[in-house]
């Protein structure tokens, strides 16, 4: 089964989503599923080694989602959110994070078992 995660907030907003998302695709790799991420909007600060876990917070979400690259999880980027979204704007994204567009998105989600959202 092919499972697509999108990645909407920002990763450290005071809220575990971001953080349970990246542990739901661990935990479906483990299940020996096929997992993709496509990452927009705010969330796309996770894929920016700029992005550091907010004070007080103890998970580190870029490490988890370097993990998961490393474990061959494809991940993409929005394109148009990398220079307009996140509070890191215009900093340089860490390899496995391609850039990507909304037609690859949309072929994503017709090529996928699964669609979630976080």
């Amino acid at each position: 089964m092919t499972i697509l995660i999108l990645f909407n907030q920002e990763p450290y907003n005071g809220s575990d989503l971001t953080w349970n998302g990246l542990r739901l695709a661990a935990s479906l790799l483990d299940a020996e599923q096929e997992v993709r991420i496509f990452i927009m909007n705010d969330a796309v600060d996770m894929a920016r080694d700029a992005c550091k876990p907010a004070e007080g917070y103890d998970q580190d979400v870029v490490a988890l989602l370097k993990k998961l690259i490393a474990r061959g999880v494809a991940v993409k980027v929005c394109g148009t959110c990398m220079t307009r979204c996140g509070i890191h704007k215009n900093q340089p994204y860490f390899d496995g994070a391609e850039q990507s567009t909304m037609a690859a998105l949309a072929q994503w989600v017709v090529s996928s078992d699964r669609v979630i959202t976080f």
